[in-house]
């Protein structure tokens, strides 16, 4: 996932959108994933993501994330449907373990859900620029400058710890650890050693981008040094417009 956060450069509808209308388009999608249980609704919001990549010329891109998305929402699925035990059993497994018909809806529902929450925050972090986002912030929703460098800073660094965390992998598997052999628990085991020293550097990099950022004047900045104007046009309104049947469609269903 280590292209999560990064901004494609394009002229698309979606890009040319007023990035509070991103904000919000994407806090609908989300929060319309937690009003309902519907796992067709679900599905089609996570469709919808996809075509609106395809649309901005990043399909490509939106089934990377989506794969590893994907991942992850199996792993989740995996955990929560052998530790529910409501409702009747469906699938007697070894070790004791067994399925039920509400574990695995419920667990099918978490998985769709985390994952049509996380496809419309990667849309939007890949077609806004990142100094867009604590400008409109900052200017629109009046919202502190600090607390608005502090989220975009915390985005900024998500690439930076995938990527050391690959070189990690990269460093330990020269010196013969094995990351791509083995059962789930192993591979599981086998990433506390990777965890511990991306964390360290990652706490040693922000400590001097706080540093760094200090020294520049960053608190000392007010809503009045945004000087850049984000005006709202005929896209944002049909956004809009899609939003309500969004949200609208997620109630009804």
């Amino acid at each position: 996932m280590k292209d999560f956060p990064d901004y494609a450069a394009g002229d698309s509808a979606l890009h040319s959108l007023n990035p509070l209308t991103k904000l919000i388009l994407t806090f609908v999608l989300c929060v319309a994933c937690f009003l309902t249980k519907d796992h067709i609704f679900m599905a089609s919001v996570i469709l919808c993501d996809v075509c609106l990549a395809a649309a901005a010329g990043m399909f490509r891109r939106s089934l990377r994330v989506l794969a590893s998305l994907l991942a992850l929402a199996f792993i989740l699925f995996f955990v929560q449907v052998l530790s529910v035990r409501q409702g009747s059993v469906v699938l007697s497994l070894p070790a004791g373990f067994y399925l039920t018909d509400c574990g695995v809806s419920s667990s099918l529902t978490s998985a769709l859900r985390m994952t049509a929450a996380l496809t419309p925050l990667a849309l939007m972090l890949s077609v806004t620029k990142m100094s867009g986002l604590p400008n409109v912030l900052v200017k629109l929703l009046r919202v502190p400058y600090r607390y608005a460098f502090v989220l975009t800073a915390a985005i900024r660094f998500m690439p930076i710890f995938f990527e050391e965390t690959a070189r990690i992998m990269e460093a330990q598997t020269a010196r013969g650890v094995e990351h791509d052999t083995g059962s789930f628990l192993k591979k599981a085991r086998l990433m506390l050693p990777v965890c511990a020293p991306a964390f360290a550097s990652s706490v040693r990099r922000i400590k001097a981008g706080a540093v760094s950022a200090r020294l520049r004047g960053a608190g000392l900045r007010t809503r009045e040094c945004v000087y850049k104007n984000y005006p709202f046009g005929a896209p944002d309104a049909a956004a809009f417009f899609f939003c309500a049947l969004v949200t609208a469609a997620a109630i009804i269903v």
